[in-house]
């Protein structure tokens, strides 16, 4: 099965004290190119994922973004030993002042010092960054699986139009074959008129040379090679096609034998008929080349 090269997939995770949301998305490309958005203090993490996005994609500019965030409630209340230990001195030392001006001070109650601003304080959790990168890259993986999913599903809708462009391509160099048997026949009678209209006006003019210019241009003008090699390029794409894999590159230029073919038909035509049908083949391959650039 083929597959697209353009796709989606996001996912949300959490782990104490971490929360994160995931996006990964690529569009058409010549080769595969991988930017990757992630935090650079979880070490080995980008190595590992652009390791994971390398096996699973072949050809695109794939954008992975991580945007992870920390609950900062998660952690413990500490007492600021230094700051309590200036507190309490601060305090006895009023206290003692009050004394000797006999002030009566009220006593103070522990909730009373704790509540003093910097007594006590939030710590952070330390983190533990092993578990939390085997998380994000077990995670990734689903990501990754979605991801191809979704390209999957539209490569098989391009599979679906490429062989129904193929079966018109086909038809068309069909038709164009028993045109060009048709015009052959046509185009033998004219030039045999022609040499007879030569011969009769001009004298003295060799009637080989005559035969072997008029062979010439028989010969430029016949489409023979140009059907055969679109019957052959028509095999080739199917074949290609059914392999399935990452065959957009193969595939590409497999379309760009198919115009220089019809190109080359049109030129030597000199029908109208089969100049209609040659420009009708043109339109189909564009058409199909366009689908292609689609394709991983």
């Amino acid at each position: 099965m083929i597959r697209s090269m353009t796709g989606f997939a996001s996912s949300t995770g959490t782990m104490t004290p971490h929360s994160w949301a995931w996006e990964l998305r690529a569009v058409n490309g010549k080769g595969l190119d991988l930017r990757l958005r992630v935090p650079d203090w979880i070490d080995g993490l980008e190595v590992a994922l652009r390791k994971q996005l390398g096996q699973a994609a072949a050809r695109g500019n794939v954008t992975l973004s991580l945007r992870l965030a920390r609950d900062e409630q998660a952690g413990t209340l500490r007492v600021n030993e230094t700051h309590l230990s200036g507190v309490l001195e601060a305090m006895a030392m009023i206290e003692a002042r009050a004394m000797e001006e006999g002030v009566s001070l009220a006593p103070s109650t522990s909730s009373d010092i704790v509540a003093l601003r910097g007594v006590l304080e939030q710590s952070a959790a330390e983190d533990d960054i092993a578990p939390l990168r085997v998380a994000l890259l077990e995670e990734a993986r689903a990501l990754i699986a979605d991801f191809n999913g979704m390209r999957e599903g539209e490569g098989a809708a391009l599979q679906s139009v490429l062989y129904e462009q193929l079966d018109e391509i086909a038809r068309l160099t069909q038709e164009a074959d028993a045109l060009g048997d048709a015009r052959s026949a046509a185009m033998a009678g004219t030039l045999k008129r022609a040499l007879a209209k030569v011969a009769d006006a001009a004298e003295g003019i060799d009637p080989d040379r005559i035969a072997q210019e008029l062979a010439l241009i028989a010969v430029k003008s016949d489409v023979t090679e140009e059907i055969d090699r679109l019957k052959a390029h028509v095999d080739a794409a199917r074949d290609l096609i059914g392999q399935g894999g990452a065959v957009g590159r193969k595939l590409d230029f497999l379309m760009q034998e198919f115009n220089r073919e019809a190109n080359t038909l049109c030129a030597k035509a000199q029908n109208s008929d089969l100049t209609r049908c040659g420009l009708a083949l043109k339109a189909v391959i564009d058409q199909m080349r366009e689908q292609v650039q689609n394709v991983e």
